[in-house]
């Protein structure tokens, strides 16, 4: 395919529901747009290790250690595969970590939330990893070439994480009377701060619109919420757990489920600065930063002696 020279093709490009790639033509808005999102993508798979990785070494069996120590391991690759398409850019990993610890860019909400609970690592697995499936499989086909096929991969594992996590609270709800409590109240604490994992109401959302004109979003997040809650409704009778939501109720009108609405200002509040864990988390990305700096200089050392 030839490489897109203006601002015309461009355009038809983009209509045709074909692939822009790294070395076409693209308007600045679409490379800064794609820089922000897929940073906040790969951001938040890699301080999304950390409230899981804090229950590998207290997990119960050497089964489920090696289960959670696995699932860590793969949300570092997702990060590896999203900083790398974000290089193609014309963005280095190095600004991007400086951006991150800065704060000049974010990572997803639900990270910023405590994992008290060991079964909050079947509940992230189950809600966390399903609101990332729903909001992720449409991004495969994404207009931007090096983010979708990264997507292809990830998603793949991202629903095998989900089944994993499903299973692990499955197990647990045919446990003890304990153990099916440790799994409602952690569903009780994440499906609000799941349902705010796609972003504020459509109306109020900035970023929406473009994204979706350009085909780097393919459903709204209203659109992707809706599905989500489609979609885990069923699970959760399934499970046997009930979702703390009182507005819930199939619409035989809509073909969809009614829901409530989570408080938009907390999203507001956490995306600030302001959640549970916001400052942990990133004193703990910051401190492997700079526990790493040794490893950064040998390897340019090297580099540099080639």
């Amino acid at each position: 395919m030839p490489v897109i020279e203006d601002e015309a093709t461009f355009e038809a490009t983009v209509a045709g529901n074909d692939r822009i790639e790294p070395r076409d033509w693209m308007p600045e808005g679409y490379r800064r747009t794609l820089v922000r999102q897929i940073a906040q993508h790969a951001h938040s798979e890699i301080i999304g290790m950390q409230p899981e990785g804090a229950w590998i070494g207290r997990a119960p069996s050497l089964r489920r250690k090696a289960i959670l120590l696995a699932k860590v391991q793969d949300e570092a690759g997702h990060g590896l595969y999203l900083y790398s398409a974000c290089e193609t850019l014309g963005v280095t990993r190095a600004e991007l970590t400086d951006m991150l610890l800065s704060g000049k860019q974010k990572y997803s909400s639900i990270f910023n939330y405590p994992t008290p609970s060991y079964a909050d690592v079947g509940t992230i697995g189950w809600l966390v990893d399903g609101a990332a499936i729903c909001n992720q499989v449409p991004l495969c086909r994404t207009s931007y070439g090096p983010y979708g096929r990264a997507m292809i991969r990830i998603c793949k594992e991202e629903s095998f994480h989900q089944r994993q996590g499903y299973e692990l609270l499955m197990t647990m709800m045919r446990g003890t009377d304990e153990q099916r409590a440790m799994v409602q109240e952690s569903v009780d604490r994440f499906w609000w701060p799941s349902l705010m994992m796609f972003g504020p109401p459509d109306v109020e959302s900035p970023n929406t619109a473009r994204s979706m004109a350009w085909g780097i979003k393919r459903n709204t997040n209203d659109e992707l919420r809706q599905r989500f809650v489609d979609m885990t409704v069923p699970q959760a009778e399934a499970l046997g757990v009930t979702l703390p939501d009182p507005d819930l109720r199939w619409n035989p009108d809509r073909g969809a489920y009614d829901f409530g609405q989570p408080d938009w200002s907390e999203l507001k509040r956490v995306v600030s600065g302001e959640g549970p864990c916001n400052a942990e988390r990133m004193a703990h990305r910051t401190r492997a930063h700079e526990d790493g700096a040794w490893v950064r200089e040998a390897a340019a050392a090297y580099a540099g002696q080639r």
